[in-house]
């Protein structure tokens, strides 16, 4: 007994053995990095930190910069070290960072570069990246406060600049739509951003309203996932502020045309004025406060293209260049031909109308073939758009291609350029395969064709023969005329109760509010598998709207937080469980704007979905019985 307690404690210690040479190895095998970190804004007067990390590496002969403009080094650098194990699917990781911190300040306001660092791992030299930061003035209402609060012998607050007492005011958080340009001509790109300004912490995110863009053709921006507050000095305040969505615009009408207000429920939490003593002296205690934030709508002059458009106007509205290629101009009759048409450059690219190409009586065109390959920025589309002309020459001989022209209207310049391609001279040789004997020619093709589409008349007698047969009064007869009455009314009678039921809408959408929120978390999982945050948080929220709009008999324009847990206590739900559709609602809207979300909170959201929709059909099946 004792020895096999020895073989198991043996046992015990080898693998520990075998684990630690793993990680040992993890470690080594790790890429070395150095970053350096701090906010890409900061307020002129206030403390921030300068972090170098140094990771999977031990360093020496550092080298960090011992004067920045515009900052005053206050302490450091701090030498700290740490390690990190993790283990995800049996896999094992482990990281060990060495930071170097230093304590800054900004002295004046301006846009500043903070110079790389250096330092020796492994026997190699390793640079930092170069940071900027910006370096705002001081809060103007916070300094406005505390000259008051030193007139009147008190002492300022936390030096937030907030105003506390558990509201929250136009100038304390609001939504802006801020537009590149007002003053556009049509077909002209603008870009408008919905940006969010806060002075408070977000607890939650509610419902989302933007605007719809009518009159305009709309292109989104794709916005970082992963993006962050930033402090942004404004009309005098300093607030944390990020964009919420951004958009490329191009009018496809003259005239003064208004972007509507947009929508936004948020709730804060805001200091209550009201102070609880704890272990650690008198803290404020903080309120949450619902408050819907409104953009002002802004109105966009659009100018109309002047007169004089050329004959070769292609709609295009920008700054555009072209180049051309053919594939060959000594060919044989019945060769195909290309001619490859590239127009590159930045504005409505996708509105282009293809130029027209003159081709000879004789030859066969083809519809062109179109490639485009364009990104957003924010003065239009920019890439290139790509056509191919096909065509044949049929009979022998020498021809001109004429040049393709492509006219568009020069936003800088403010007129109309015409650019042309150069003329081709083409020389087609006799198709040898287009002999009397073996073949006719693309004309007598047209020809017989034509003459086949004749058809002779028959000129023979026919012998008919004539039969004592009486349909009139027979069984056939009969059945001749009643089947199809007896299909007529079966089909009357089946159509409409069918319509009955499509009468009752209330009871289709009830019966097809299961199929449908099934369908929308099928799509979410597969978003989920393939990691694409922002689309699968919109499939939840549209199973979840759409399935409550359908089981409630209400319209999804009608829903909303306040009303949803009324009308499900009519039908018996628990409060429970209309909470938790409340809690899902709640974590899509916010997830969708949040800066990253994790996968497992993903998972469990999704989880969470299907279980409080097969809650509530058991609940209302139950109710029926």
């Amino acid at each position: 007994m004792y020895i096999l307690n020895h073989i198991k404690t043996m046992r015990k210690q080898l693998f520990l053995l075998l684990a630690i040479f793993v990680n040992i190895g993890i470690i080594q095998s790790q890429e070395v990095s150095f970053q350096a970190n701090a906010p890409t804004a900061v307020i002129k007067g206030e403390q921030f930190r300068l972090t170098f990390i140094l990771r999977n590496a031990e360093g020496s002969n550092a080298k960090f910069p011992t004067e920045i403009k515009g900052f005053d080094i206050l302490f450091g650098p701090t030498v700290s070290r740490g390690s990190n194990f993790s283990s995800i699917n049996g896999k094992t990781t482990s990281e060990t960072t060495e930071s170097y911190s230093y304590v800054l300040m900004g002295t004046t306001e301006g846009t500043y570069t903070i110079p790389a660092a250096s330092i020796t791992a492994n026997g190699k030299t390793y640079n930092t990246n170069q940071l900027t930061i910006k370096v705002l003035p001081p809060d103007q209402t916070r300094q406005n406060q505390n000259q008051g609060n030193s007139q009147a012998g008190g002492t300022s607050g936390a030096g937030t600049g907030t105003r506390g007492g558990g509201t929250v005011n136009a100038d304390d958080a609001f939504i802006r739509a801020i537009v590149s340009k007002t003053k556009v001509n049509e077909q002209e790109a603008f870009v408008v951003t919905f940006k969010f300004y806060t002075i408070y912490d977000v607890k939650n995110i509610g419902k989302i309203e933007f605007p719809e863009f009518e009159g305009f053709m709309v292109e989104e921006f794709e916005l970082p996932s992963n993006r962050k507050l930033n402090l942004e000095h404004y009309n005098g305040r300093n607030y944390f502020a990020i964009d919420i969505k951004k958009s490329l615009l191009f009018p496809q009408r003259s005239g003064k045309i208004t972007i509507p207000t947009g929508k936004m429920e948020m709730i804060f939490s805001v200091p209550s004025g009201r102070r609880v003593m704890t272990f650690f002296g008198p803290e404020e205690v903080p309120v949450d406060v619902k408050k819907t934030l409104t953009t002002s709508p802004v109105t966009i002059d659009v100018s109309p293209l002047p007169v004089g458009k050329p004959v070769s106007f292609s709609n295009a509205v920008g700054s555009f260049n072209i180049t051309d290629k053919i594939s060959a101009t000594n060919v044989k009759a019945n060769d195909a031909i290309t001619i490859a048409l590239d127009i590159t450059g930045t504005g409505n690219m996708k509105l282009l109308r293809t130029p027209e190409i003159k081709l000879p009586t004789d030859f066969e065109s083809y519809d062109p073939k179109i490639t485009n390959n364009f990104k957003i920025v924010d003065n239009g589309l920019t890439g290139k758009k790509s056509i191919e002309y096909l065509f044949i020459p049929r009979h022998q001989g020498e021809y001109t291609i004429p040049p393709i022209q492509f006219s568009y209207f020069d936003t800088k310049s403010k007129t109309y350029k015409t650019l042309s391609t150069k003329a081709y001279k083409l020389s087609v040789a006799k198709d040898p395969n287009a002999g009397s004997n073996t073949a006719i020619t693309y004309t007598q093709q047209n020809e017989v064709q034509a003459i086949q589409d004749i058809r002779f008349l028959k000129t023979d007698m026919r012998n008919y023969q004539e039969l004592n047969f009486y349909f009139f009064g027979t069984t056939a007869y009969i059945l001749w005329y009643a089947i199809p009455f007896l299909i007529f009314i079966i089909v009357f009678i089946v159509r409409r109760k069918q319509i009955q039921q499509n009468a009752n809408i209330a009871l289709m959408k009830t019966r097809k509010a299961n199929k449908m929120a099934a369908k929308r978390l099928k799509t979410a999982g597969i978003y989920l598998k393939e990691h694409n945050k922002e689309k699968f948080y919109e499939e939840i929220l549209r199973a979840t709207w759409g399935y409550l709009s359908d089981k409630l008999s209400i319209p999804a324009a009608n829903l909303n937080r306040d009303n949803i847990e009324q009308e499900l206590s009519k039908y018996g739900i628990s409060e429970s469980l209309a909470a938790t559709f409340i809690s899902i609602l709640d974590t899509g809207e916010f997830a969708r704007y949040a800066p990253a979300e994790s996968e497992n909170a993903m998972d469990k959201l999704y989880e969470q979905t299907v279980n409080a929709i097969s809650e509530m059909d058991n609940a209302i099946k139950k109710k029926k019985k």
